[in-house]
């Protein structure tokens, strides 16, 4: 693979990723049970670590990333992330106390392959941030943009799925609180708006593999519903719900839950 192109899984983000840093910043309530999943570990590996969201500022963390473009919008505060990808970490076994990826699993070109290379290069718990594709439908963006929520589906692996590529793990719901700062497409779930910026549906990559014109249908349909107070009509209570039961899911496995 060159890691040089921008490209990372089935996903170009040389195209979609110039302003992910912008939307896609660390949500405080999720970065905490990602903490409380990694528990006392020192040395942390962030796989397919992005421009860096959710890890830890006060353990050491080695960074894996493929793509230059995500490479490039790491924060200073942050150690620069290494060209490999999930498939091939070069590392030695267990040289790491925990190990970590966000929003990632989905782009891998080999799931298995992966997440037995996380699993070799950890001595401790393996912590995935991911959602689950059954429960994707529960976003009302599915009456605007069905496209988006189908490649969704279609690209994300079961949590048992992952679970049991690991060799056992506790799959967790996590709730997404109604200001969530990570742009997720489900974040917005209570600001629908949002979704009228084409930044942040950028942000999101399942919205690239929508044509021009699949993408601008849904966003007018949005917007009309908007301005006609159709949506909130529909969804209105989700302006002022405190959390939403989404698809987001955090798999967890330790040694002791290992078969």
């Amino acid at each position: 693979m060159n890691f040089d192109d921008g490209s990372a899984g089935d996903a170009n983000y040389a195209q979609i990723g110039q302003g992910y840093a912008r939307y896609r910043r660390p949500e405080p309530a999720i970065a905490a049970r990602i903490a409380a999943a990694l528990g006392d570990a020192k040395t942390v590996l962030n796989v397919g670590a992005g421009a860096g969201s959710y890890e830890p500022l006060d353990r050491e963390v080695t960074a894996v990333e493929p793509s230059a473009t995500m490479r490039a919008q790491r924060p200073s505060r942050l150690s620069p992330a290494i060209a490999a990808s999930s498939e091939d970490l070069p590392f030695a076994d267990n040289s790491f106390d925990a190990s970590m990826a966000t929003f990632t699993v989905h782009q891998w070109q080999d799931l298995a392959q992966g997440l037995a290379e996380m699993r070799r290069v950890t001595r401790g718990p393996v912590v995935i941030l991911s959602c689950d594709p059954a429960l994707l439908g529960r976003f009302w963006l599915i009456d605007y943009a069905v496209k988006v929520i189908e490649t969704e589906a279609s690209r994300y692996p079961a949590p048992d799925r992952v679970a049991e590529l690991l060799g056992g793990a506790r799959i967790e719901a996590v709730p997404i609180p109604l200001g969530c700062t990570d742009g997720f497409g489900e974040a917005y779930y209570g600001r629908p708006e949002m979704l009228l910026d084409e930044g942040a549906r950028q942000a999101n990559s399942a919205w690239s593999f929508l044509s021009e014109v699949e993408a601008a249908s849904a966003v007018a349909a949005l917007r009309t519903d908007l301005e006609s107070g159709r949506w909130d009509e529909l969804y209105g209570e989700l302006r002022n719900q405190p959390f939403f039961d989404g698809s987001l899911v955090l798999i967890v496995s330790e040694p002791n839950t290992l078969n």
